[in-house]
């Protein structure tokens, strides 16, 4: 690999961008009313989908550019035939300091165990309630039981920490809020709740759709007792950490509608088929994998890297008249 000149990628506002995430594909085996279409759903060519060593290959450059913090997504990520074979080849980078994977846990039960033979320890599970006829409503498929199946497998696995991803849909999941926090408590998960964004796939997302932080935290609060936020946080990441006040269960809200954090983002995001975006809710991508795939070097992808963050916005605008629902949603993006 040729050597790119290291220099801190930093844009225009002061933020400095060491996160990186990476779909390795947009399909998925479930279809969730928040992200994807419930059938037909359009996806890109299998020859236009990043080699593992095309991957690789712009994770080494990405380092080099200050990059430490590796997320692997989708679509649903363990769909991709040999993903332990680049979740190895991202671990001998000396670098990457922490190599996380988000999953919607259905084919945990085959895959765990090989994934952290392959170096993975943190690992995200989406998981939006414990009733397995609204797990049903809300991804449009089954397999409630292998999800909960692969998350004690993991906590038995030494994977940690687990994390439980629940989309905040006004109407869906209000009745598991505090189940769900008692699931942290007792089994020493954290449970992360996010507010529904506007990326879904078939435009159902409104405002008064979102079940927002506040109310969130309040449920809890009635239901099992009162948190406390988590002292020393880091200011950039998404999620606010709050404890239940008695120091046990701990739970995350990303709040991106009702408290943004546009202006403390450290991430950007590499899709499937080698496009990178800014912000989530990019409307223009820069394409890096043309650039390999034509004879490029690594300085022309790291020059690239620099444009697009030198381009990227103050903030996503959603409570302004000026919000642009990107063109991709949240399956084709990387979640």
């Amino acid at each position: 690999m040729t050597d790119v000149e290291t220099e801190k990628l930093i844009d225009t506002f002061w933020r400095v961008h060491d996160n990186l995430r990476i779909s390795v594909t947009d399909r998925c085996n479930i279809r969730c009313f928040y992200c994807m279409p419930e059938d037909n759903p359009a996806y890109v060519e299998r020859e236009e989908i990043l080699t593992f060593e095309e991957i690789e290959r712009f994770v080494r450059i990405m380092v080099q550019l200050g990059v430490r913090k590796i997320r692997l997504t989708g679509g649903e990520p363990l769909v991709r035939r040999n993903l332990p074979t680049l979740i190895e080849k991202l671990v001998q980078i000396p670098q990457v300091r922490d190599l996380g994977l988000t999953t919607n846990g259905i084919l945990l039960p085959e895959q765990a165990d090989s994934l952290y033979a392959a170096g993975l320890r943190r690992i995200n599970i989406h998981l939006d309630t414990l009733d397995p006829g609204r797990f049903k409503l809300i991804t449009r498929r089954d397999g409630f039981e292998r999800v909960l199946e692969g998350i004690f497998l993991c906590k038995r696995l030494g994977f940690d920490p687990v994390k439980l991803n629940a989309v905040a849909a006004r109407g869906y999941i209000e009745e598991d809020i505090v189940p769900l926090g008692m699931f942290a408590r007792e089994h020493g998960v954290d449970v992360r709740f996010i507010e529904f964004m506007p990326l879904d796939a078939e435009n159902q997302w409104q405002r008064d759709k979102v079940l927002f932080a506040q109310e969130i935290l309040d449920r809890l609060a009635d239901g099992i007792m009162p948190l406390v936020p988590v002292p020393h946080q880091d200011p950039r990441a998404p999620a606010s950490e709050f404890v239940f006040e008695d120091g046990i269960g701990r739970i995350g809200l990303i709040a991106s509608i009702s408290r943004p954090f546009c202006m403390s983002c450290n991430r950007i995001r590499l899709t499937s088929d080698g496009k990178i975006r800014n912000c989530l809710f990019a409307i223009d991508e820069f394409d890096a994998k043309t650039i390999m795939r034509s004879g490029g070097s690594d300085q022309d992808v790291a020059d690239m890297v620099r444009r697009a963050v030198n381009a990227k916005w103050e903030g996503h605008e959603i409570n302004t008249a000026r919000f642009i629902k990107p063109p991709r949603p949240m399956y084709a993006i990387g979640g």
